[in-house]
């Protein structure tokens, strides 16, 4: 249920968002504002606007794809705090790494559906995951490993307008999350792996 209504909510205030850049506008998070004391809902509103529809419907794809399936099993109390969590994580790594750059600004809810994500693969280690357009399924771990190190590699280039940090600090959130809530999971997978 608290998967759901995230999803709506992030569609409709993303599609307000896309027909008002007035909303956008006051929606972004800006981390040289949060580093000199104002901006703090930023954290928060940035996660449900996207740039443009194809932004937001790669985000909602995704967090559909996983949030579904991860929320019965961790029960919707703790699916609330991971997707908060990771959102607010992923929102405070970008603000100290820009935390001196006046221009720069920040939107979407990647760190909060990577956090998502990356909890997914830890339940469900054996799945497979696809990257469009390729037809060749991923295993979730070594999806798991290349993602983080693209992001990594991406966010030192800072190539386009994502917002790798906050994929990369969304992540690790997601994987920290189920370290501390489900210790006995992620030690088991980990140990799989071993």
């Amino acid at each position: 249920m608290a998967a759901l209504i995230i999803l709506v909510v992030t569609i409709i205030v993303s599609v307000i968002g896309l027909s008002s850049p007035r909303v956008i506008e006051r929606s972004l998070l800006r981390p040289y504002q949060v580093a000199h004391g104002t901006g703090y809902a930023g954290l928060l509103t940035s996660g449900f606007v996207h740039a443009d529809v194809g932004h937001m419907v790669f985000n909602l794809i995704t967090f559909y794809s996983f949030a579904f399936r991860l929320e019965p099993v961790i029960g919707s109390l703790k699916f609330v705090l991971l997707y908060f969590s990771a959102l607010l994580v992923g929102g405070l790594g970008t603000c100290f790494k820009h935390r001196n750059d006046p221009n720069y600004a920040s939107l979407g809810a990647s760190g909060a559906i990577l956090g998502v994500l990356f909890a997914s693969i830890v339940y469900f280690p054996r799945q497979s995951l696809f990257i469009l357009p390729l037809p060749v399924p991923i295993p979730a771990p070594l999806f798991a490993l290349g993602y983080l190190a693209y992001s990594w590699y991406s966010s030192r280039k800072s190539r386009g307008h994502i917002n790798h940090d906050a994929h990369i600090f969304g992540a690790l959130t997601g994987l920290a999350f189920v370290l501390l809530t489900d210790p006995t999971t992620f030690m088991g997978v980990v140990r799989s792996f071993g």
